[in-house]
């Protein structure tokens, strides 16, 4: 029996998951390897589909998302707290088989928070060995360093009215490459004044593209798109395409 550690529960408590165990190898020196998938590239994932991306640079391309299951924070705005427990468990190469299903160019790996499952960085290599435009959706509060530079990491900025600021880990500013992102969603006037600081104070703007994001349903676009224009911003203003078609439909 083996113990994967897969964050879950109230407050992000990191909980145990017990994988059952692998079959028994033949007893007959003469009987061919077992091809059971082995525990070393199995993830616990929410869920695949194929869909338009919604988001980030590659908005409006189809793309086939990769939902692993998981998160230690617990930010008052997600919009994907489905994720947080359940799922099932899955061998990398499954993965990529039905990745290659939808024969889509684009995939995002995403969460729950992705990185908390440490086989995603696996799993992020061989998307990109298969030929695939990579994206990470990522929280900010684990490190990026040991990304493959390959994947386009989108890295969420955890302002004030997330609830969750203080888990951002700034380290990772040093990580960014000009084909990332830094992103910042963004419920009221707080948090744009507080994200107008941080690109200023990490000279994000130089480092790589910069997305602020209103909250849904709590800060109108129009309202922050009129802000970052008075203040002259070097930022751009990011919706939700997915919503706009599809409203909260899950899996969409």
């Amino acid at each position: 029996m083996t113990v994967e550690m897969a964050t879950g529960g109230q407050g992000g408590i990191t909980e145990p998951v017990m994988e059952p165990a692998a079959p028994l190898a033949a007893s007959s020196p003469d009987a061919p390897p077992s091809r059971a998938p082995g525990h070393a590239t199995r993830l616990r994932i929410s869920e695949i589909f194929h869909s338009i991306q919604g988001e980030a640079d590659a908005v409006g391309w189809p793309t086939v998302f990769v939902r692993l299951t998981g998160c230690p924070l617990r930010c008052t705005w997600c919009d994907t707290e489905y994720a947080f427990h359940g799922g099932q468990w899955r061998d990398i190469d499954e993965v990529l088989a039905e990745v290659a299903r939808h024969r889509a160019r684009h995939v995002c790996v995403t969460g729950g928070e992705p990185l908390a499952q440490k086989r995603c960085l696996l799993l992020l290599a061989r998307l990109c060995d298969a030929g695939h435009e990579v994206s990470l959706e990522t929280s900010g509060a684990l490190d990026v360093a040991a990304v493959d530079p390959r994947v386009r990491k989108v890295v969420d900025l955890k302002a004030p009215g997330s609830g969750e600021v203080s888990r951002n880990l700034w380290s990772n500013m040093g990580h960014l490459l000009p084909h990332d992102q830094a992103k910042v969603v963004i419920a009221d006037r707080a948090d744009y004044d507080w994200a107008v600081a941080r690109v200023a104070e990490h000279r994000l703007a130089e480092r790589c593209q910069v997305l602020f994001s209103p909250v849904f349903g709590r800060l109108a676009p129009g309202q922050l798109a009129e802000w970052i224009l008075a203040d002259r911003l070097q930022v751009r203003l990011q919706g939700q395409l997915h919503k706009a078609l599809w409203g909260e439909e899950r899996g969409r």
